[in-house]
């Protein structure tokens, strides 16, 4: 999200930045009627495919010369700047923008994402929106595209965009809010310096460490090394909700011992 000078009608007014290449869509949705109202789709992109086939989707994979021994990376940075879609779109607080694979557009129709944001997200909601609630729509779309490739009870499998029965493939989604940003997300989310050892210095630095040798059973287990269960992989963005709601009730607890306010 960009929180830019365009001006609107002579507002301030934020925008959303949408660069794709592939097979993969983004799909915003607003209320366009104030918060009683439903999320309703305002922006959609498209799948990208080669010749229009939907069975060729253009794609973007991990290659290089161990793989292919003729491969060159010009090649991959060649088709990003050429075959890229970019889009700028007006956005507002409350936004819900889902990001998902071939496996969520391929199963399921948009009116149908909209009603699993509806039924999880209902009219009248406070926002921002608790993490964990997005998180539980974002399972509840996989599971929807899950079911499209089971049959009903009547024997009959169900209608999908790619045809019935859908298909059955990778399925990743993300669901995100467009918030207003304010002083303690910056203090929350700002880079913080740490002495840097040399066993990160090629690694996301929290302790993955993967070797060469390490890359295959890494692939399998989809998840990164480093540790035991208890000592391991740590996700960095547990707990930063409760850091936020703690500087935000610290900057209350100033302001009323200051006993002043900007207006």
């Amino acid at each position: 999200v960009l929180d830019n000078s365009t001006r609107i009608h002579g507002k301030l007014h934020p925008m959303i930045a949408v660069i794709s290449i592939g097979d993969c869509e983004l799909l915003i949705l607003r209320r366009l009627h104030g918060r009683s109202s439903q999320l309703t789709p305002v922006f959609h992109t498209e799948m990208q495919r080669i010749d229009g086939h939907v069975q060729t989707p253009l794609q973007l994979a991990r290659v290089d010369d161990r793989i292919d021994p003729d491969f060159h990376e010009d090649i991959t940075i060649e088709v990003i700047e050429k075959g890229s879609a970019v889009h700028c779109v007006s956005c507002y607080e409350g936004d819900i923008v889902i990001m998902g694979s071939d496996g969520v557009f391929d199963n399921l129709f948009v009116d149908e994402v909209a009603d699993l944001c509806n039924a999880v997200l209902p009219a009248g909601r406070q926002i921002p929106t608790n993490e964990a609630l997005l998180g539980h729509l974002a399972k509840r779309i996989v599971e929807a595209c899950h079911f499209k490739t089971e049959r009903g009870p009547s024997g009959q499998l169900p209608d999908a965009p790619i045809g019935r029965g859908g298909k059955m493939d990778d399925t990743s989604c993300v669901v995100a809010e467009v918030i207003e940003w304010t002083e303690a997300h910056s203090k929350v989310w700002a880079p913080r310096r740490r002495q840097w050892q040399w066993q990160n210095f090629m690694t996301c630095g929290t302790h993955c460490v993967v070797d060469d040798d390490d890359l295959e059973d890494y692939d399998g287990g989809m998840r990164p090394h480093g540790g035991s269960s208890a000592g391991g992989y740590k996700n960095p963005r547990v707990g930063r909700e409760s850091k936020l709601l703690a500087s935000s009730s610290q900057g209350e607890e100033e302001e009323d011992e200051s006993g002043c306010c900007v207006a």
